[in-house]
């Protein structure tokens, strides 16, 4: 089973989804018809029929579970964390002084810089999850921001437009 965001079974998702595979096979080598089977243990009928056609031609072992999906993280735990120094100086220290905020592209440029690893925006985003970090939305507020000038302006122009 996969989701849209890249996700998939846990463990013991991918457990409990194993043990049903070899109820299955059970029931498969008892002579159960797939589509009882589905019901039985409340899955679909295409997956029972894939399953009997994996145990026929594998017995129970083809059932077995392969492990978690995609591919293994390029980065040693070693490289993750170096990587999560450097977000936490900041993009000014890499030279991205426009604004203070890490943009995946700009996470990606700096981990081809730093690991000469390439990763996609998607891969980045996925990364970055994993290292803990998520994405979020700053509060823009302009350095010049004068408090009590707008404080003023409420008091004096905000209470003609009110009133």
């Amino acid at each position: 089973m996969r989701y849209s965001d890249g996700g998939g079974l846990s463990a013991e998702g991918r457990a409990r989804r194993e043990k049903l595979r070899l109820q299955a096979a059970q029931m498969f080598e008892q002579g159960i018809k797939p589509v009882r089977v589905s019901r039985l243990l409340r899955v679909s009928t295409k997956s029972a029929y894939q399953w009997r056609r994996r145990w026929r031609a594998g017995g129970p072992a083809a059932l077995a579970s392969k492990g978690p999906g995609g591919t293994a993280c390029r980065l040693d735990e070693v490289q993750l964390g170096r990587l999560r120094a450097a977000l936490d100086l900041g993009p000014a220290a890499y030279g991205w002084r426009e604004d203070q905020r890490w943009t995946l592209a700009r996470v990606a440029a700096l981990i081809a810089r730093l690991f000469h690893v390439r990763y996609t925006l998607r891969g980045t985003s996925c990364l970055l999850h994993r290292i803990g970090f998520s994405p979020q939305v700053p509060v823009h507020r302009a350095a010049e921001r004068d408090e009590d000038a707008i404080a003023a302006w409420r008091a004096k122009t905000w209470a003609k437009v009110r009133g």
